[in-house]
């Protein structure tokens, strides 16, 4: 039988159905086809792109869903805030009641000498906070000479970090005064008295702001009390004596107007000095800007695995997400350790230059893998959409620990120790300034948080290829046409 099929409708037309039947079913079909029309042009047109303004009515559905966006934003950064910020604040709103956890030495080669038992006497009354305002003070431990037989030990006792400064009244200090001013030694150097050992490289911060204020300030008031009284002293012994020996003395005072216009007095050594300003770069901030670096290949690689990701399986997958990261940050590390060699920081401090240099650029190498591998696991669970909160997070954690000691730092803070920026600055801090050597343990914090991070990658790209996995077979599922 013959037939043939509408040209628009696609409906079969028998040559044996009557004619008028046929004709009165496409009269209906138009008439259906022009009440759709009529209704289409009657319902509201929706939003027209470049046409509207703020507040029109078209975008009000739009213009909900901009607002939720912001105001869930603001709401997430506010206890951000107050989770994170805080951390930071506190790492320094109580650094000053921790000073006396500052350890220091005083050792006494004066015997029994006047000035020895006035500096012991002094520092230990410090210690107990006598004469200061509160926790304003070191903690002084008066250690006998015989443990430190020459000063090079007791410096070296403050480089390896067993105290954080050393005072030292030196050998015969009082008898050497008496003999200048009865030989009229005009070559007299009051400040071989009293040293006091420091190591500013250590911290800068510690140093600058309590360990060095508070001991001079110290010694500057112990040695001032002490030379009015020594001086006293013995000019009520000139005036008891005949006019011949006061002559000499007074001859004596005329060549060495020194054993008594400032008997006693000190010497500072800085035994590890921070030599150059642009080492806070690379001390601190600098820090931040390895975290940052990390963040923006974390970012760069989220976007561009997503074009390969979906046809890997999940092996090639996840060596992928750990091994270009891991490559990437060698050129971008080496290229940071670079920018620092026009700024003359000292990497010949402990090394040579080169090899101080170059092993600076592989623990920034193990730095950023530490940052870097972290944003790179965390990306897969809270996405792109929320990956920023866990950056500010992990920036202000790290930080918070490594601008002044965790020892003036409340316990919670202990965490640094097992942080990538505290152990990142101590191994910068021993090649650019020779303190005490690290960096075994340094690399080892490092290393470990890069392992963690290999770990962390794959189970948490498994648990999302698993999600994925199973909404393809949901959604092929839906497509399967039903016999």
């Amino acid at each position: 039988m013959d037939s043939s099929r509408n040209s628009i409708t696609g409906t079969a037309v028998s040559d044996n159905r009557s004619e008028e039947v046929y004709i009165k079913n496409e009269e209906s079909r138009g008439e259906f086809g022009h009440r759709m029309a009529e209704d289409e042009a009657q319902a509201p047109a929706g939003p027209r792109k470049f046409q509207h303004g703020f507040w029109d009515a078209e975008v009000a559905h739009l213009r909900k869903i901009y607002f939720k966006i912001l105001g869930m934003t603001v709401v997430m950064l506010v206890v951000a805030m107050w989770l994170f910020f805080s951390i930071y604040w506190g790492s320094l709103g109580e650094t000053a009641q921790h000073v006396p956890k500052l350890k220091g030495y005083v050792v006494n080669r004066d015997g029994q000498g006047a000035l020895g038992q006035a500096i012991v006497a002094a520092f230990e009354a410090n210690s107990r906070g006598e004469g200061v305002p509160p926790n304003q003070h070191l903690t002084w431990t008066v250690v006998d000479e015989s443990s430190f037989p020459g000063n090079d030990e007791l410096a070296h006792a403050v480089v390896d970090e067993e105290v954080w400064a050393a005072v030292v009244v030196n050998s015969d200090a009082s008898a050497l005064l008496t003999s200048a001013r009865s030989s009229a030694n005009s070559s007299y150097d009051p400040r071989t008295a009293v040293t006091f050992y420091y190591n500013q490289g250590r911290n800068d911060v510690a140093a600058n702001s309590f360990i060095v204020p508070y001991t001079t300030a110290l010694l500057q008031s112990t040695l001032s009390a002490f030379n009015a009284k020594t001086n006293a002293e013995y000019f009520a012994s000139l005036s008891s004596g005949t006019d011949e020996t006061t002559q000499q003395a007074l001859v004596a005072i005329s060549q060495a107007p020194q054993t008594v216009s400032s008997p006693f007095a000190y010497q500072a050594v800085n035994l590890r000095p921070y030599t150059k300003t642009a080492s806070q770069a690379v001390l601190l901030v600098g820090q931040i800007f390895v975290i940052i670096l990390a963040f923006v290949i974390t970012m760069t690689h989220d976007f561009a695995r997503g074009i390969i990701s979906p046809f890997l399986s999940f092996k090639s997958y996840a060596r992928m997400r750990l091994a270009v990261p891991l490559v990437i940050y060698i050129p971008l590390s080496f290229s940071y350790a670079m920018v620092n060699l026009p700024f003359k920081i000292t990497f010949d401090a402990k090394y040579s230059y080169a090899g101080g240099f170059f092993l600076f650029w592989i623990f920034v190498y193990m730095g950023m893998a530490a940052f870097g591998l972290a944003t790179e696991a965390m990306i897969t669970l809270l996405t792109p959409r929320f990956i920023a909160y866990f950056l500010i997070a992990l920036i202000i954690t790290n930080v918070s620990v490594a601008s002044v000691p965790i020892t003036l730092q409340p316990a919670f803070y202990r965490y640094g120790y097992g942080f990538p920026v505290f152990n990142l600055t101590q191994a910068v801090r021993t090649i650019i300034f020779d303190t005490k050597n690290h960096l075994g343990v340094n690399a080892g914090v490092l290393l470990a948080w890069v392992v963690l991070s290999m770990i962390t990658v794959p189970l948490f790209t498994w648990l999302m290829r698993r999600k994925d996995e199973q909404a393809e077979k949901q959604k092929n599922a839906e497509k399967k046409p039903v016999v």
